[in-house]
């Protein structure tokens, strides 16, 4: 059985021409090589997969060359290109940094550069990952690479050029290589795919270009993987399950029911995205960047920026021409605000059904919504108007009583069991009723009405238990989660029930006693609720017992510790202390 190579390996380049993304660097070395104008080092730099060894590699072999192409290539005749060829080249030297990054290995290196090539006219050194050096092998580097013998050319190969030393930087040829576009891996992609007689959809070598993020190595990787999973027929789908890719018509599903302001169903779409797994800041990014998208399909000339096919661009534009130019600036916008909370969110959910509900109500009969207004309010999904003024006064009356029987439990359970349905709920049930919170009902200015309505403000005063009290009292204790020292003063005192409705606790310290008034407002407000009484008022006092045992300020805890130590006293006056 033949040994497998893979696609990276077996279709590296080996001619400055068949290099893919780099035409204006090979285009340099090329001429530097025909004009014999060679520098003695020379650094390559740029993303990872790019091609930098690989033009190291090719450079190298052509400069040992002896007979070059007038193009300026190596002729792959000779016999320093046959021994390059095949791996067993005396003048080609390659070293990995990462692992001979010592000042050890750099004196070894110095050595062998005094030995002068036996065959071709150059001792090439490339120098991988050339950061990894530690700062001592740098600085044993730096004299032999200012001047090094007329027959040795030093290559440096990294992808982190900022970590490199400006001395370093001064005695190379920098060349920065750049991420290849999405057109030229997807071309290449169709090349390899023919030579392995695979059938592939240009879609789905486009979404293995986007996956590759401008690598055309991790492009091939990836290709290999694909033709694994699909036994040679590569199609979209079978891209987007392997690699596990949002598939984009999640997205144009979602831009449709944008434009109809179909709240349920975008929450439908989001659920069955999550259900395959995606991580919501992943489903956030992407519709950020598809907002994008269709925001440069809207011009002709930004359609250049889109690097896709050309029936992927077709679907993008008929997308886009239902969208206005405000509405994809609001979105997008609204997308990347919800991405950067996306992590301190708690309910990550939440965050990002909250954000397809604000985008549905961008638009509003094909009119984008007022600047002027409050644009995070959520209108209620009713479908339509009360039918008359009297009818929407019906419905304020019905939430008024809805509401005085929520505070007052015990006079709604009096009216009995059996209730005629109300108007509100005829109406709700009908789907007959669309209000926004926002829009402002006249209310029927009855004497009756305004009586009702008055009720709500009416007292309470039901009677309680200290029992009940402090169980409610704990029940608001244990809701402080973020208030730790609070939330364990409460839970160690214990309120005690006085005339008139009023609640005294003792606490230990001043400290305590300013915190409890503190959280006052917010403990009355709880308290008056689930007790069902109004009149409750709370008095905080110092707690007698304790107040002199425990120092608080810092004269206190000076005397205390003076008195249990009386050579602190001496201290102080022997070195004339003072406390601030």
């Amino acid at each position: 059985m033949d040994n497998y190579i893979v696609s990276a390996r077996k279709y590296r380049p080996d001619t400055f021409k068949s290099v893919i993304g780099q035409k204006s660097l090979t285009t340099t070395l090329k001429n530097a090589v025909k004009n014999n104008k060679l520098a003695h080092a020379y650094l390559f730099c740029g993303p990872r997969g790019v091609g930098k060894t690989t033009c190291a590699r090719i450079f190298a072999k052509t400069i040992n060359c002896l007979s070059p192409l007038p193009d300026g290539d190596a002729c792959n005749v000779c016999e320093c290109c046959t021994s390059f060829n095949e791996n067993r080249s005396y003048n080609i030297h390659e070293l990995d940094a990462a692992s001979n990054n010592s000042v050890d290995d750099i004196r070894l290196l110095i050595e062998h550069v005094r030995i002068a090539p036996s065959i071709g006219k150059y001792n090439v050194y490339i120098i991988d990952e050339v950061h990894m050096l530690s700062s001592s092998a740098f600085n044993a580097f730096l004299k032999t690479l200012e001047e090094p013998p007329h027959y040795v050319v030093f290559i440096l190969a990294t992808t982190e050029k900022h970590k490199l030393l400006p001395t370093i930087l001064s005695r190379c040829q920098i060349y920065d290589f750049n991420r290849i576009s999405i057109n030229d891996i997807v071309g290449y992609l169709t090349y390899v795919t023919d030579q392995e007689g695979v059938v592939a959809e240009v879609e789905a070598l486009n979404i293995i270009a986007q996956k590759s993020d401008g690598g055309m190595r991790d492009a091939l990787s990836i290709l290999d993987q694909v033709i694994s999973f699909t036994e040679g027929h590569i199609t979209y789908k079978s891209v987007i399950d392997n690699l596990n890719v949002l598939d984009y018509e999640y997205y144009f599903r979602l831009t449709d029911l944008f434009m109809e302001r179909n709240i349920p169903q975008c929450m439908l779409v989001l659920d069955e995205i999550l259900i395959k797994g995606f991580d919501g800041q992943h489903i956030l990014s992407g519709l950020a960047a598809f907002f994008r998208d269709l925001l440069v399909c809207k011009d002709p000339q930004t359609l250049v920026l889109f690097e896709v096919g050309v029936s992927v661009q077709e679907k993008y534009k008929n997308c886009a021409s239902k969208c206005s130019n405000d509405f994809l600036y609001r979105a997008i916008e609204m997308t990347n605000e919800s991405d950067y909370n996306y992590r301190a969110s708690r309910n990550k959910r939440l965050l990002t059904e909250l954000l397809l509900i604000r985008i549905c109500q961008l638009n509003k009969d094909g009119q984008e919504i007022d600047d002027n207004k409050k644009k995070n309010l959520i209108e209620p999904i009713f479908t339509a108007a009360p039918e008359s003024k009297e009818q929407a006064g019906n419905i304020v009356k019905e939430i008024t009583t809805r509401v005085q029987e929520d505070a007052n439990p015990l006079a709604a359970s009096s009216l009995g069991d059996k209730k005629a349905p109300s108007p509100l709920a005829k109406v709700v049930s009908g789907a007959s009723l669309r209000i926004s919170m926002r829009a402002e009902v006249e209310r029927p200015k009855d004497n009756l009405e305004n009586k009702e309505v008055a009720q709500m403000h009416q007292a309470t005063n039901n009677s309680f238990t200290e029992e009940e009290l402090l169980r409610s009292w704990h029940a608001y204790a244990n809701s402080l989660i973020e208030k730790i020292h609070l939330k364990n003063t409460m839970l160690n005192i214990s309120p005690s029930l006085g005339e008139d409705y009023k609640i005294e606790v003792a606490v230990y310290n001043p400290e305590q006693s300013q915190k409890l008034q503190e959280e006052a407002t917010s403990l009355m407000q709880f308290l008056r609720k689930e007790l069902q009484n109004t009149s409750i008022h709370l008095e905080v006092v110092l707690s007698d017992e304790n107040k002199k045992k425990l120092a608080y300020t810092d004269s206190e805890k000076y005397q205390l510790m003076s008195s249990l130590n009386p050579s602190l006293e001496k201290l102080v006056a022997e070195f004339d202390l003072k406390l601030d």
